[in-house]
């Protein structure tokens, strides 16, 4: 599988991601399917047109598929930033992975937003990426200001 045409940003992250100044989901699911973590300033180091690259690469659960991410920001941090991706090792069995349950985070950041929570098979039909969304909006305690926009435009708010 190659590259998308083009980055991969949701209606919700367009202006959230300020022309690439932030890490985009797309870039973000990557980085937790190699286990690989980067700073805000070690992406802020790279040109924009490589950011826009790492933004192209797919976004399949299988990580087979599409193996040169790792590499391409190997050098893209090496080249611009002089420095390596921490590594650490991807969770095995994420909560965003399970169709039979909605993730607890995802069900509190929903109430704090005044949202009703996804039915399960709501949950179960969305598209592994958009749970894998979904759920790192909702990994920390407080609001997200990203969660309610993402839960609309991937028709999840109830």
């Amino acid at each position: 599988m190659g590259l998308n045409e083009a980055p991969l940003l949701f209606d919700f992250e367009v202006a959230s991601s300020e022309n690439f100044t932030y890490i985009p989901m797309s870039v973000r699911f990557n980085l937790d399917r190699f286990g690989l973590r980067i700073t805000l300033a070690q992406w802020q180091l790279l040109p924009l047109e490589d950011r826009k690259l790492l933004a192209r690469f797919p976004v399949e659960d299988d990580a087979e598929i599409e193996p040169n991410f790792d590499h391409a920001l190997f050098e893209m941090l090496r080249t611009h930033a002089n420095v390596e991706p921490e590594w650490f090792t991807p969770e095995e069995s994420p909560a965003w992975r399970r169709t039979d349950s909605v993730p607890e985070g995802v069900a509190l950041q929903a109430g704090r937003a005044g949202l009703v929570t996804p039915s399960v098979t709501r949950w179960a039909e969305l598209d592994p990426f958009k749970r894998y969304v979904l759920a790192k909006l909702s990994r920390k305690p407080e609001a997200n200001h990203d969660f309610v926009p993402a839960m609309k435009e991937f028709g999840a708010a109830g």
